[in-house]
C-alpha cells in the first residue's frame, strides 16, 4: 500500500472546526473498522490541547506522544495494541502543554507521523478541534482529511472555516466530509449538500461525501463504558455505518487498492 505522498502508508486525519460532534468515536471506529480489513493500523491522539483518545477506550499508557517527541522512547514502545486490532498513540491527557508547541515541534510530530507509515499501512489521527495552528499544521500532513460535521449550524460554519483553511495551507489536498450523528442516512446526504453548496459558492469548489454515521444510542453507551462502539455493538447502526466508511474510502480514489 503506497501513499500518494511517496510515503510506504497513509495519514488519514479527522478534524472539525468545532468540538462536541464525535470525532474521536469516528476516529476509534474508523480504526478498528480498517484493522478489521486486515490493514496494519496506528491511532495517534493529535490533539494536543485536550487528548482523550485513551480515555475514550479505558487506557492507562505508562508512555504517551510527549515522551516520544522528547526521545525518551520510541514510537513503537509507546504505541499500545488495542483487543479492537489496532495500535494506539496516546496524547497527555489532562495537560494541554502540547497545545503551545513550536514549530519544530510540529515538525518534528508531522515527521514521526511518517516514520510510522514504514509499520502501519494506515495511521488514523485524530486532530483537535479548530482552526488554530497546530491543527492546521496537522492536518495539511495528511494524506486525506475527513473533516466531521453535523446537522447544527455552528458546526457547519466552522467546518467550512476548516476547509477554505485547509486549502489554503494544503492546495489540491484530498479532503472529504463525514457528517455525523444524522437521524438517518438521507439527513446525513442533505447536510452534506449544505456544505458542498456552500464550498462551491464560496470556494469554487466542492467537497466529496465520505460517509454518513447514524445518530445511534448504542455511541452513547458505548463511551461511558469506554469500549469501542464496533465491540460492544457490532450490529448497531453506527457501527455499520463506521465500517461503511472504512470500506468507502478505500473504494474510491485517491487511495489504491489493496491487494
Amino acid at each position: 500500500m503506497n501513499s500518494p505522498t511517496g510515503r510506504e502508508g497513509l495519514i488519514l486525519g479527522l478534524a472539525s472546526g468545532k468540538g462536541g460532534v464525535g470525532k474521536t468515536v469516528v476516529a476509534i471506529g474508523l480504526a478498528q473498522a480498517l484493522a478489521g480489513t486486515g490493514r496494519r493500523v496506528l491511532l495517534a491522539d493529535g490533539d494536543l490541547g485536550l487528548a482523550n483518545v485513551d480515555v475514550q477506550l479505558g487506557l492507562t499508557p505508562p508512555r504517551d506522544l510527549a515522551d516520544v517527541l522528547a526521545g525518551e522512547v520510541p514510537l513503537r514502545e509507546a504505541a499500545l495494541r488495542h483487543a479492537g486490532g489496532f495500535h494506539v498513540l496516546a496524547g497527555r491527557s489532562g495537560s494541554g502543554a502540547l497545545a503551545s508547541l513550536g514549530e519544530p515541534w510540529l515538525d518534528r510530530f508531522v515527521a514521526l507521523l511518517g516514520e510510522a507509515t514504514r509499520d502501519f499501512d494506515i495511521v488514523v489521527l485524530d486532530i483537535g478541534a479548530g482552526v488554530e495552528t497546530p491543527s492546521r499544521r496537522l492536518a495539511a500532513a495528511c494524506d486525506t482529511l475527513l473533516v466531521v460535521a453535523n446537522d447544527e449550524p455552528t458546526s457547519l460554519t466552522d467546518a467550512y472555516a476548516m476547509l477554505k483553511l485547509h486549502g489554503r495551507d494544503a492546495p489540491g489536498a484530498d479532503a472529504r466530509i463525514v457528517v455525523n450523528a444524522a437521524a438517518d442516512l438521507a439527513a446525513g446526504r442533505r447536510t452534506h449538500a449544505v456544505l458542498d453548496r456552500t464550498c462551491r459558492g464560496f470556494l469554487g469548489r466542492g467537497v466529496p461525501l465520505a460517509g454518513v454515521v447514524r445518530r445511534d444510542a448504542k455511541v452513547r453507551d458505548a463511551v461511558r463504558a469506554q469500549v469501542p462502539v464496533l465491540t460492544r455493538h457490532p450490529a448497531a447502526p453506527a457501527a455499520q455505518d463506521l465500517e461503511a466508511l472504512a470500506r468507502q474510502l478505500f473504494a474510491t480514489a485517491p487511495h489504491p487498492a489493496v491487494a
